[in-house]
């Protein structure tokens, strides 16, 4: 990716089980092979029941994040409905694709529930949408998704003997699992997991030491 030959990178998960998202993304802030900051927040809450995952320059995580977030309320407001989770994304696909001259340099997950379920898209820095059931981008997403990979349909069959808030804390640690295995291999990633939850009822926000 082309953040690599800048000296950034990531590591950003997500996936959907059941009527709920899990994403997840590490904490480290490098730049030319240099840490700047340990306690990044790259996991934002763009709506109530809507959240993103990314994975790149952190300026551009940080500035797409206040920009999806302002145009959903525009849309909400000037419509007098909610978004949906696929609207969202269609919208944020449509504004990293304005800017194709001059791109954004991250990728994105986002992941969300509406009326129709859980949602999982994915998107490169030019826009380039894609739903899928779980996603990881990044310097470390080769690692993450071995990992997500191996164990998505044991979690998947879980839904039938677990309950709801057991399956949340499987997803939960498959997601965290994937992330901590990709940053002890990529010394982009590390120091700390933040974690959003997205259910019927919101969006929950967690940390996790990375070891």
């Amino acid at each position: 990716m082309a953040y690599e030959s800048l000296g950034m990178g990531a590591t950003a998960v997500g996936l959907r089980v059941g009527d709920i998202v899990v994403l997840g993304s590490e904490k480290r802030f490098g730049y030319g092979g240099f840490v700047m900051s340990r306690s990044a927040k790259k996991v934002f809450k763009i709506h109530d029941k809507i959240a993103v995952a990314a994975a790149g320059i952190f300026a551009d995580m940080l500035t797409l994040s206040r920009i999806i977030s302002t145009e959903i309320r525009y849309y909400e407001i000037s419509s007098g409905s909610r978004i949906s989770v696929k609207g969202a994304a269609k919208l944020l696909s449509a504004i990293l694709y304005s800017y194709k001259y001059m791109p954004f340099i991250t990728e994105l997950i986002v992941g969300g529930v509406d009326d129709e379920g859980a949602h999982v898209f994915v998107m490169d820095p030019l826009g380039s949408l894609i739903e899928d059931d779980y996603a990881a981008v990044g310097t470390g997403a080769p690692i993450a998704i071995g990992i997500i990979e191996s164990e998505y349909q044991g979690l998947v069959s879980s839904q039938k003997t677990s309950r709801q808030e057991e399956l949340v804390e499987n997803a939960v640690n498959l997601v965290v699992k994937a992330i901590r295995a990709a940053a002890a291999r990529d010394a982009m990633s590390g120091d700390g997991v933040d974690v959003a939850i997205v259910r019927s009822n919101g969006v929950e926000e967690r940390t996790y030491p990375i070891r």
